[in-house]
């Protein structure tokens, strides 16, 4: 009897958990962009879209991060042709993530002769690539439009 009623414990106590790690789930998605294409650019802020709009629809979150390096960082400059969509989608979700490669704006700033400026959205990491590794390792699906 005492061993039913600790298997019993062990089950109940495990089924109770369970509820509560699946609430804390969060999908995780990294999307790469290494090209100053706009049409590029516009499909990776289509993919965040839709996946975001997925996922709220069955009533889940998803954190995404766009990593933008090389050719690409000029996305996120303040020239960016998609600048507009870049500030709107920033808003309407807390969960999104402007990565810009500190490696590749220190070789633009060189090239300029001074500064860039990056759109307010924008969060500088040390290395892209490297920023895509450490999301890869933490979980993050990778996407590359």
């Amino acid at each position: 009897m005492k061993l039913f009623i600790a298997i019993a414990a062990v089950l109940l106590s495990t089924a109770l958990a369970v509820p509560a790690i699946a609430a804390e789930a969060q999908h995780k998605l990294a999307i790469h962009v290494d090209q100053g294409d706009k049409q590029v650019m516009d499909m990776a802020l289509n993919n965040a879209k839709n996946v975001r709009s997925y996922y709220e629809e069955k009533g889940e979150t998803v954190a995404i991060e766009i990593v933008t390096y090389g050719p690409g960082l000029h996305m996120l400059t303040a020239d960016s042709p998609v600048k507009d969509r870049v500030a709107a989608m920033s808003l309407e979700d807390e969960n999104l993530v402007f990565a810009a490669c500190g490696n590749t704006l220190e070789g633009m700033e060189k090239k300029a002769g001074g500064k860039v400026e990056l759109l307010s959205e924008a969060k500088i990491v040390p290395s892209g690539v490297v920023r895509l590794m450490e999301l890869q390792e933490q979980g993050y699906s990778y996407v590359r439009p």
